[in-house]
């Protein structure tokens, strides 16, 4: 049974929430911005990510505030100086980043509140944050106000010129270690997550060729009380069906054999016995071997 609500009739801050806690995780944007003065500022923003890489884009929203319809400091300093940096914020600094989440009176330095280090920039004007391992570079395209009222997104469009990685980070390749990078988002309340070690796995992406998808499974498999959708989706990701061959080498395997000659078994304990196989194989990365048992019967 599901709830439906009206976001028209519910408040604002009622609706905020809900987004908090069904839109999630969330990356969080440490966006380092500076005013004419060259005062800095440093705050988080978790209604953030990327868009695109031709031009290279990444978008946040220092929105107003909803309680008195006030505009942030952030939001403030792009329009006098329409440059950012972008940093990533990692488990290891987070309650400094919450800090720096205070609303200090205007002018005030979060590097000092927070204790971050600045770092001179190469291409903008704001600081980089030295312990985040990612710093983007973006000089602000556009400022894009959704609405006047309190809880209105600012969406500030950014094009990145610059990014600095800590080398700490990466893999041999080049490439950003999901583990070391140890990377948290924001969900609803107080609550963050974590992405690393069991809240990390992996899913591989069917792009580079087609998939026979779910519905191109036997009817049992797609009725089968045992499996789950994730499962089925990992067997619908398949390019093709099992070939004759494929399908007699699973049916010589010693435990698919005896279910399969068991003469007192109905069919539909077979199926139930066979679907457990599945799940084993699929627990255990066979998924062709565990896709052929579903066309034995």
């Amino acid at each position: 049974m599901f709830k439906t609500i009206d976001p028209s009739k519910i408040s604002h801050s009622e609706l905020h929430r809900l987004m908090l806690g069904a839109i999630a995780p969330r990356p969080i944007a440490f966006a380092s911005t500076i005013d004419a003065d060259g005062r800095p500022n440093l705050s988080p923003f978790s209604f953030f990510n990327a868009f695109g890489v031709n031009p290279s884009t990444i978008i946040f929203s220092p929105s107003r505030r909803g309680r008195d319809n006030t505009t942030k400091d952030t939001f403030d300093n792009i329009k006098q100086v329409p440059e950012v940096v972008i940093n990533a914020v990692t488990y290891g600094m987070v309650e400094q980043v919450s800090l720096a989440s205070t609303e200090f009176p205007k002018g005030v330095n979060e590097f000092e509140k927070s204790g971050f280090t600045p770092l001179a920039s190469k291409k903008v004007r704001p600081f980089r944050v030295k312990e985040s391992p990612v710093q983007w570079e973006c000089r602000v395209r556009d400022l894009i106000e959704t609405g006047k009222g309190g809880g209105a997104a600012n969406l500030v469009i950014c094009e990145v010129l610059a990014v600095h990685l800590n080398e700490e980070i990466l893999t041999i390749d080049g490439l950003i270690d999901t583990q070391r990078i140890d990377l948290v988002g924001r969900m609803g309340g107080d609550y963050y997550v974590r992405a690393n070690g069991n809240a990390l796995f992996e899913v591989e992406k069917p792009l580079q060729k087609p998939a026979i998808g779910i519905d191109a499974l036997p009817q049992h498999l797609r009725n089968s009380p045992l499996l789950t959708g994730n499962e089925l989706g990992r067997l619908g990701s398949v390019e093709f069906p099992p070939s004759i061959e494929e399908i007699a080498l699973v049916a010589k395997l010693d435990a698919i054999r005896e279910i399969i000659e068991n003469q007192v078994l109905t069919t539909e304990a077979k199926l139930e016995k066979l679907h457990g196989h599945i799940r084993l194989m699929l627990a255990e990365g066979r998924k062709k071997e565990a896709l052929a048992i579903g066309y034995l019967i």
